[in-house]
């Protein structure tokens, strides 16, 4: 079915893209050059290659292919969980995450047609959060996502622990050895990725108790942060190849995910 398709090319897109963000922060962190960026950052060192925009029309695409994919995970229930709080919510995270990678997407496709890409994800950060704080009662709103964001960080370390992921994963299909492989991976990966949203949601508390939205950072100032902090370069390091894990479990899930349309 074409919903499974573009599902598939979806998570490789995003596993593509989070590998690129997590070597670059790697060679950053052994000093091999490199640099601590995001998404976009990932998306400006595919088109700086042979065939780059090619190669990032290819990856717009897929990203495409996901947006679609996690809007119909919002709308469809594909899975039917029912309609229970948790669903609710996992529902309304599926359509938060497909306007977030719509304008990931729309960026790729701007580049891969010779246009600028837009801010980094600090930058984007700050404009929104400003525009948040702009509200009545913004900087307990700016709080409040940033203490969301925290959460989720959180529920990403419990999904870690518990290997939640392999319950959505065509298991017989691998063999012991990659099935091992695709644990670890993947409880790496997702520890990473809560790493990343914790220390995002501590600057947006920052932000709201300081009433200053330069505060806020995206994914590219939580590696600078790291790099900063005593044992830097390991933190960097760590966190940095636990970004590769993840962008290699998206492709374990673009290979092996159960998905139901």
């Amino acid at each position: 079915m074409w919903v499974e398709r573009l599902a598939r090319l979806g998570y490789t897109a995003k596993g593509i893209v989070y590998a690129i963000v997590g070597v670059l922060a790697v060679q950053a962190a052994i000093g091999a050059g490199g640099q601590t960026t995001d998404q976009k950052g990932a998306l400006r060192a595919i088109a700086a290659q042979p065939f780059g925009k090619f190669l990032l029309a290819l990856v717009g695409l897929g990203l495409i292919g996901y947006v679609i994919w996690r809007f119909v995970e919002a709308i469809q229930d594909p899975e039917h969980k029912g309609g229970k709080t948790k669903d609710w919510a996992r529902r309304i995270g599926a359509a938060i995450s497909g306007i977030i990678y719509a304008s990931l997407a729309f960026s790729a496709i701007r580049l891969a047609m010779g246009s600028s890409a837009n801010n980094s994800s600090s930058h984007s950060t700050q404009d929104w959060t400003a525009r948040l704080m702009s509200q009545p009662f913004g900087q307990w709103l700016v709080g409040l996502v940033g203490a969301l964001i925290i959460g989720l960080g959180f529920y990403q370390f419990y999904q870690a622990y518990k290997a939640k992921f392999r319950k959505h994963l065509k298991l017989q299909e691998m063999s012991p050895t990659e099935e091992t492989w695709a644990t670890h991976l993947g409880r790496f990966g997702e520890a990473a990725r809560g790493v990343v949203f914790v220390i995002i949601g501590f600057f947006l508390l920052e932000a709201a108790r300081q009433s200053d939205p330069n505060q806020a950072q995206g994914l590219d100032g939580a590696l600078q942060s790291l790099a900063q902090q005593p044992y830097g370069p390991w933190l960097l390091g760590i966190v940095a190849l636990g970004l590769v894990a993840y962008g290699i479990h998206m492709g374990v899930q673009a290979r092996y995910r159960r998905i139901m349309t």
